[in-house]
């Protein structure tokens, strides 16, 4: 029933028709040279930025398949986290509301395509990392949706991680808690939230909303994508930016959930440019249907490059993002930088 009525849902979605797409000219150079004032760098190396639960230190990747830093916003010293022990490389590091390190890694390495739709697990290391992460037990595909309040997550898995569970081309979203039992943390109460099949909908969780009521994902209908959200009680699924052609992938939310940043190709060109080599970001207030979307970067501008994988400090003032290049894979970045909100 529960699977049933999801995929009614889904496809009640309403695509609404986008302005004809114009090409956009492009600069020569690189953006990372030419900054407005709102924006500076933080780092010269590194993707995949994550806020501490306090402000003062952005987590992040050395590269896809790298270890796990910490960067001081004060001193700007920077600290290896997973230096100390062996690993095959890490994808993703994130905080939990208590502080600890979310890992997303696997356990073993045999090729990028493979191990990072096959093999990635979620694992959890203490704050003051002076010991290897333990492990969830449990696959994930791409990144996990953490709450700001409570030790709760969300995330996707699909045919390539579970494939008894889920048949080929479906995706699930689930949550759970993270407990910890004599200090060993644990997945609990784990339930699945939606369904949905390609190519209509391949689904990735991004960030609780609405005092964990809510949870915003992405659906990906390739080569678009689109900014979704689904009631956690009742099952109802809200379009927040649903585009015929726009790739419009969600990211961080901010503090309220009045709003949430997007990686979008609106404005990047003509009809070959609405996918995600193409993005910069965007701010879009999440309104069923909304129109409210400003554009925040213009790394676009300048043929090769793109924004990317855009976060918001806890105090809604700050987001840090990377300095990507539209020719490699999605997630690799050159360096985070920090825009600071008008």
């Amino acid at each position: 029933m529960i699977r049933a009525l999801a995929a009614l849902l889904l496809l009640a979605g309403t695509i609404v028709p986008a302005r004809p797409l114009i090409a956009q000219p492009k600069k020569a150079g690189n953006p990372e040279k030419d900054l407005p004032p709102s924006i500076a760098p933080l780092t010269g190396f590194g993707e995949r930025a994550a806020w501490s639960p306090d402000d003062q230190r952005i987590a992040f990747m050395s590269k896809s398949f790298g270890d796990a830093f910490e960067i001081d916003l004060g001193t700007r010293t920077i600290r290896l986290l997973t230096g100390h022990f062996v690993h095959p490389g890490f994808l993703r590091v994130q905080y939990l509301p208590n502080g600890d390190f979310f890992l997303i890694g696997a356990r073993t390495f045999t090729d990028v395509r493979a191990t990072r739709s096959r093999d990635q697990e979620m694992w959890v290391m203490k704050a003051d990392a002076s010991a290897p992460p333990t492990p969830l037990n449990h696959k994930i595909s791409e990144g996990v949706a953490i709450s700001r309040k409570r030790m709760k997550i969300a995330w996707s898995n699909t045919h390539g991680q579970y494939p008894d569970v889920l048949p080929e081309g479906e995706s699930a979203l689930y949550t759970a808690d993270i407990i910890y039992k004599d200090g060993v943390p644990e997945l609990a109460n784990k339930k699945e939230v939606l369904r949905a099949r390609a190519p209509e909908c391949t689904l990735e969780a991004q960030d609780f909303r609405d005092d964990d009521r809510e949870l915003i994902y992405t659906c990906y209908r390739s080569p678009f994508a689109d900014v979704m959200g689904v009631d956690l009680g009742t099952g109802k699924v809200t379009a927040y930016r649903k585009r015929p052609d726009e790739y419009n992938e969600v990211e961080g939310i901010s503090p309220d959930g009045k709003w949430t940043l997007v990686e979008s190709s609106r404005e990047q060109g003509g009809p070959d440019r609405q996918n995600s080599r193409y993005i910069d970001i965007w701010k879009l207030r999440l309104e069923p249907g909304s129109a409210d979307f400003v554009r925040l970067t213009r790394w676009g501008d300048h043929e090769g490059y793109k924004a990317s994988n855009p976060v918001v400090s806890r105090d809604g003032k700050r987001i840090a993002f990377q300095s990507a290049r539209n020719n490699e894979a999605a997630g690799v970045g050159h360096g985070i930088f920090i825009l600071t909100l008008k």
